[in-house]
């Protein structure tokens, strides 16, 4: 049984020149979409540093960087995504973390500015009344979910990168009587208008 019980999932891209944002890189050049990426990614570790109680597993894309041991305050989990697609590597993360023994276990990604630790502890704690919680983005999929038990059905034969990805999975956990709840909806940065839209409002709070 795990010590701490709580699972912290993050899912990263590797970041590698011409790999990364590439729908962003369409219009404001690969050299550009990788610094607008390695800014998320900083944001994201930053947020993880604010963490207590949680266990952090980094999943890469591609291959493993270890060197960034020294970033972290508590000790950072190293994996590499295992699958054929996104729902599988997913799917295969969050089983990872059951078979381990956590009572409950979230899934990020690095494409959200607007994601705070706050967020993060208020989504562990939805799950204390919720079998799902889901962070809602903007573009109609979700920034974030997190499961209190293994839910093979949100993964299995899922389409993904389209707009109604947050209504088929619902859809699917109704269908199977479980509950879920939702957080504050968020933007992804996917593309240059995501992008200026957060300069935008980040700019009116400074």
């Amino acid at each position: 049984m795990a010590e701490n019980k709580l699972a912290l999932i993050v899912f990263q891209k590797n970041p590698v020149l011409g790999k990364v944002k590439t729908r962003l890189a369409a219009t404001i050049g690969d050299h550009q979409a990788l610094d607008v990426y390695l800014q998320l990614l900083q944001h994201t570790y930053k947020m993880i540093n604010e963490l207590n109680g949680i266990d952090t597993y980094i999943y890469f894309s591609d291959y493993l960087e270890n060197k960034l041991d020294e970033i972290f305050v508590d000790d950072v989990h190293f994996r590499v995504q295992n699958g054929l697609d996104l729902g599988s590597k997913m799917k295969n993360a969050f089983e990872e973390m059951f078979v381990k023994g956590y009572d409950k276990a979230l899934i990020i990604g690095t494409d959200c500015p607007e994601i705070s630790s706050a967020l993060i502890n208020k989504a562990y704690i939805e799950l204390g009344a919720a079998n799902v919680v889901f962070g809602p983005a903007l573009d109609g999929g979700y920034y974030l979910l997190g499961m209190n038990q293994p839910t093979p059905i949100l993964f299995d034969n899922m389409t993904w990168s389209h707009s109604k990805v947050m209504d088929d999975s619902i859809e699917r956990l109704q269908q199977k009587n479980l509950s879920f709840s939702l957080l504050d909806e968020l933007s992804d940065i996917d593309n240059e208008r995501d992008w200026e839209r957060f300069k935008n409002l980040t700019s009116q709070t400074l």
